[in-house]
């Protein structure tokens, strides 16, 4: 039996890896929601949630009328080329708040989080944030894209849990959500030369990190969001 705290991540993972596997193949529509959910023993409200996971992700794509289809994919994994058609899913919180507004918002609140947690990460935190962008990097490689996404909220969760002021974490624990989707969101516009810049940017934050340097942490989280936004095709 599933965790139910982990029930739409479990049957997400699921779903990917019979995709991967191709027991779901490439432009098939999916079972229906009630036959899907009678599979995997979950309620529909929990499979919806996994539908839209691997929807954001670029792995899925619903067509009104028609269905949920399996997304092309592409025969340049091997390079760590993303697979989807490039176009991103629907802002699941369009009604109430734009995907640009929570990118500005994350910008302001985890560059702000990124300078207060200057000289407070541990050893350990830094090796973690060091292996969860190691785990980014290798998931990519091989088109693991819930593993990558969970390796990046890893990184940037760590951050905020070393940060000083608590009614900071506190906002960023209520925005969870949408940071969260904009961490996805922008997967399927993503090439493998931005992943690339990506765990770079990373690596700089960690750097500065460890040299307590909280201007230059800062700097470096607010330019990695700004070019995440940037990928997803918005300047905030």
């Amino acid at each position: 039996m599933l965790n139910k705290t982990l029930v739409p991540q479990s049957v997400a993972r699921e779903i990917q890896t019979m995709i991967q596997a191709g027991q779901l193949k490439a432009g098939e529509k999916i079972p229906s929601q009630r036959e899907f959910s009678q599979k995997f023993g979950i309620s529909r409200a929990s499979l919806r949630e996994a539908l839209l996971t691997l929807e954001t992700l670029g792995l899925l794509k619903t067509e009104a009328g028609r269905g949920t289809f399996v997304t092309a994919v592409s025969s340049s994994v091997s390079d760590g080329a993303i697979s989807q058609s490039g176009h991103m899913a629907p802002w699941r919180y369009s009604d109430s708040y734009s995907v640009f507004d929570v990118f500005q918002t994350r910008i302001l609140l985890e560059g702000e989080i990124a300078r207060l947690s200057a000289g407070r990460l541990s050893q350990a935190q830094l090796e973690k944030m060091e292996m969860a962008t190691q785990t980014m990097e290798d998931c990519w490689a091989r088109q693991d894209l819930l593993a990558n996404v969970d390796a990046d909220l890893d990184f940037h969760g760590t951050i905020v849990s070393a940060c000083a002021n608590t009614m900071l974490k506190a906002l960023y624990q209520t925005v969870r959500d949408q940071v969260t989707e904009t961490q996805r969101q922008p997967i399927p516009m993503t090439d493998p030369e931005r992943m690339r810049q990506s765990i770079a940017e990373h690596r700089r934050i960690i750097a500065a990190l460890r040299l307590n340097d909280a201007a230059l942490a800062k700097s470096e989280m607010e330019t990695h969001i700004r070019n995440t936004a940037r990928c997803a095709g918005l300047q905030p």
